[in-house]
């Protein structure tokens, strides 16, 4: 069972780092609102290795059967590396070349509230916010708990699908008779 969860999940946390590592340095280009779209994109990819590696294990390790229960910690072992890589990549990538991100997007916040014609203390609550998660974003625990919390529902659920979709009960073999066969 490790080494099936250690290749699929090495393989999700390696894509969704990678996928990671190739958009989000392009954010002011791609734009906030698209980046949301590209991100979760790319987090559902590297997820599709659970169902993979669900499906790996049911049919090497198990024999071709798996129960719910077994596909579930499968995929949450799956979903738990990759989501390493995730958080990982992104404290790297924050606390080097992107400790301008909530700069940027604190003024893009801003400057969507004032074109919706937010009222001034609107615009100034919001401000007071993103000061206050600037400051907690600073402090790594913090970020790497915000962090992990974005992909890891993500990965549940499609573990819960999966194991749901890749389960197989145990075929109960056909009662043996005591008695001979009659000719």
């Amino acid at each position: 069972m490790k080494k099936t969860i250690l290749i699929f999940g090495l393989i999700s946390g390696a894509l969704s780092s990678l996928m990671m590592v190739a958009t989000v340095p392009f954010l002011d280009r791609i734009g906030f609102d698209k980046g949301e779209y590209v991100g979760y994109t790319a987090i559902v990819l590297s997820f599709l290795l659970v169902f993979f590696g669900i499906r790996s294990y049911r049919d090497n390790v198990g024999d071709g059967q798996i129960t719910f229960t077994k596909g579930c910690a499968v995929g949450i072992a799956i979903t738990l590396i990759s989501c390493v890589f995730y958080v990982v990549t992104w404290e790297v990538l924050y606390f080097t070349v992107l400790h301008s991100f909530m700069d940027q997007y604190g003024a893009y916040m801003v400057e969507k509230l004032k074109t919706s014609g937010a009222s001034a203390a609107a615009v100034q609550a919001q401000l007071q916010q993103l000061k206050r998660y600037k400051e907690l974003y600073e402090n790594p625990f913090f970020n790497a708990a915000m962090t992990f919390i974005e992909p890891f529902p993500v990965g549940l659920v499609i573990t819960l699908i999966s194991a749901a979709v890749l389960r197989r009960k145990p075929q109960s073999q056909p009662a043996q008779s005591p008695l001979p066969a009659s000719h």
